[in-house]
């Protein structure tokens, strides 16, 4: 069993920053492959981010260059470093393990 916390979301202005935490309890966090989804009202659910076990990570386009995904096996943790925000990547950001477990998600609205 493994449970998720999301936190670091909030309120931030176009060109911000933000960095989002996601704390895992249970003994497999070492083996998760971690990934940050986002949903925005009227949107499918779609993968940000993702970071194997290895150390692998992936993005989508649309936030590559500006998002950065790492975690630390240390402290059961997987963050979500978030630059040059846009008002588009207002969102519920929600992070799993192998898409299995999952957290309840955190708020991050981009906005002036």
């Amino acid at each position: 069993q493994v449970q998720l916390v999301e936190s670091g979301g909030g309120l931030v202005q176009p060109g911000g920053s933000l960095r989002l935490s996601c704390a895992a309890s249970g003994s497999i966090f070492s083996i998760c492959s971690m990934g940050w989804y986002r949903r925005a009202p009227g949107n499918q659910r779609e993968l940000v981010a993702r970071i194997t076990r290895g150390g692998s990570t992936n993005y989508a386009d649309s936030v590559k260059g500006r998002f950065s995904i790492s975690r630390s096996n240390a402290v059961n943790t997987v963050y979500l470093q978030m630059n040059s925000l846009k008002p588009e990547d207002t969102a519920v950001y929600t992070c799993t393990c192998n898409d299995y477990y999952w957290g309840q998600g955190t708020q991050v609205t981009v906005s002036s």
